[in-house]
């Protein structure tokens, strides 16, 4: 556990952190109305619209920052938050969302890795943990290395995922003037609740890299010792 604990404390502190921090940038900036008067959807349609891409649907769900685009359905869906806001934080995460819309529609690569090892990846996260107790259990290093592979797909997922965030964000923040959602002055306070948000990405990437150290060591594939 002590080891556990001297890999995992640091990423635990780091997440934290960046959940407290993202939360206080939204916060802060809800209180802040866009001039446009544009609500989170409409920003996000406005946006698409200006790089002429449709046949993609808006949908309110449910949950607190529970944003996300989804390529299968090509569905961006905002929670109330931002569905319905016109501060300049719900049109920020509503802009992003959007970005991976038009990363989908250009092609963008690491969008379509990270779409295509989200299967694998639901898969791994939950086989790995059981290929790790049956291989304790019976001994087996063969069950271990084998969870530990598994557990690697999420670390790259993790990773993959975060240049497919910096871009979306990147795409939101220079778009969301030219569509005429945002001021010049109002982008830098939008763009500030996208940079809080990345680092809750750049906290998952390092959790999980942290953890996959921690297994390498812990059954000797990384230090040269097995305990």
């Amino acid at each position: 556990m002590g080891r556990y604990l001297i890999f995992m404390l640091p990423a635990m502190v780091l997440a934290g952190l960046a959940t407290l921090y993202t939360r206080s940038m939204f916060g802060r900036y809800s209180r802040y109305k866009s001039v446009s008067g544009l609500t989170g959807a409409e920003a996000a349609r406005r946006m698409l619209n200006s790089k002429g891409v449709d046949g993609v649907a808006i949908e309110q769900v449910q949950g607190f920052l529970s944003d996300h685009y989804d390529p299968r359905t090509r569905t961006l869906r905002l929670s109330p938050e931002v569905f319905n806001s016109s501060s300049l934080s719900a049109i920020g995460v509503a802009c992003h969302e959007a970005g991976h819309a038009l990363q989908h529609a250009e092609h963008y690569a690491p969008l379509s890795l990270r779409s295509a090892l989200v299967p694998v990846t639901q898969f791994g996260s939950f086989a790995s943990y059981i290929f790790f107790m049956l291989g304790l259990f019976l001994q087996s290093f063969a069950l271990i290395k084998l969870g530990i592979f598994l557990f690697t797909l999420g670390v790259v997922f993790a990773v993959v995922t975060l240049p497919v965030e910096w871009n979306a964000s990147s795409r939101a923040k220079a778009l969301m003037t030219r569509a005429g959602v945002v001021s010049m002055q109002e982008q830098s306070m939008a763009g500030a609740v996208l940079n809080a948000a990345f680092l809750t990405y750049v906290a998952a990437a390092f959790t999980a890299l942290m953890q996959l150290l921690y297994y390498l060591m812990r059954f000797g594939l990384l230090g040269g010792r097995r305990d």
